[in-house]
């Protein structure tokens, strides 16, 4: 998948998101006016405002509304603003290859422009037009699933108990939810049929599902010299897909001793290797890979109800490349 092109593709809309972008962020204190210009500069690849805007352009015969604008604006400063919180709740001191503002300025400066952006996004959403209410309910949900996300991934980190059930529910509040927020929000601002609407949400929520599965895939398989840590999760002790997977291979003697190896790992780093070779050998990898082609399938099968064209093409692209990217 070629993102430059599809922005390139665009074009005038992605112009707009990324002015809006800039003068949101805009401030006269210099530290903070600085800081925000260096997140942007390092936007990773901005996948849940160029969704938002494709899902505008189906939906609108090709046209973008500036309430999508707006909406696509605030998709992707809702997703730093967690990222800022999150690497502050992760101890992360890197992220796209550079150095995180936790690192730079401490927990405290991270946590408060986390707050920033989250502000900066409520504000285009109010700003978005007539739909402004709809757009504040379905952006207010998914800030709902976010934390109920992070809080049951914390207890489940601390029980060892998660099973398959507790994981999709975290990844959906954790990434799929706002994957689905942007897709909701476009189809709302060009005035969307309730058919349409559901197809792309179902789209969204398929793809962010996908999204997180392949995000814990590439934490046992990744390469850190492309930019992706492994073994993040483990250590975190969060029981993710490719070990439940293992699991129902394994029986439940072999699981329990896994769960409680996953339990001592930090007493025993050592256990890392012996549970990646149980992955291995119980073909938790291919379980997961398997999870992850459905997701991907369901979500490019969502998009039938729309006729053919580039948009609903990019969307499927996109749909694809998640479950072949390396980072």
């Amino acid at each position: 998948m070629d993102i430059k092109g599809i922005k390139d593709y665009l074009g005038d809309s992605w112009k707009a998101v990324t002015e809006l972008l800039e003068a949101s962020l805009k401030s006269d204190i210099s530290l903070l006016d600085a800081t925000n210009r260096k997140i942007l500069s390092t936007p990773g690849k901005q996948l849940r405002p160029v969704i938002c805007l494709l899902v505008a352009r189906l939906c609108g015969n090709g046209k973008v509304s500036r309430s999508s604008i707006r909406c696509a604006a605030a998709s992707e400063l809702l997703h730093n603003a967690t990222l800022l919180h999150d690497d502050v709740a992760d101890d992360s001191y890197s992220r796209r290859g550079v150095p995180t503002v936790m690192s730079l300025l401490g927990g405290r400066s991270s946590v408060l422009l986390g707050d920033y952006w989250l502000v900066k996004a409520i504000d285009n959403i109010l700003e978005a037009g007539t739909e402004g209410d709809r757009l504040i309910r379905v952006f207010a949900k998914t800030l709902s699933d976010l934390a109920e996300g992070e809080i049951l991934q914390l207890e489940k980190s601390a029980t060892c108990d998660t099973v398959e059930e507790d994981y999709l529910r975290i990844i959906f509040s954790k990434t799929a939810s706002l994957f689905e927020a942007t897709a909701v929000s476009a189809a709302i601002s060009e005035g969307a049929s309730p058919e349409s609407t559901e197809a792309v949400r179902a789209y969204a929520y398929n793809l962010g599902m996908a999204f997180q599965i392949k995000d814990d895939i590439l934490d046992y398989s990744g390469d850190e010299r492309i930019g992706k840590p492994v073994g993040i999760d483990l250590q975190e002790q969060k029981i993710t897909l490719p070990l439940l997977g293992a699991f129902l291979n394994a029986g439940p003697e072999a699981e329990n001793a896994m769960r409680r190896k996953v339990a001592d790992i930090h007493l025993h780093p050592e256990y890392a290797d012996e549970i990646r070779e149980f992955i291995r050998e119980n073909r938790g990898m291919e379980y997961a890979g398997k999870r992850l082609s459905d997701y991907v399938e369901k979500a490019v099968s969502s998009l039938d109800r729309f006729g053919p064209g580039e948009d609903r093409s990019l969307l499927k692209s996109i749909a694809l490349y998640v479950a072949e990217r390396n980072s």
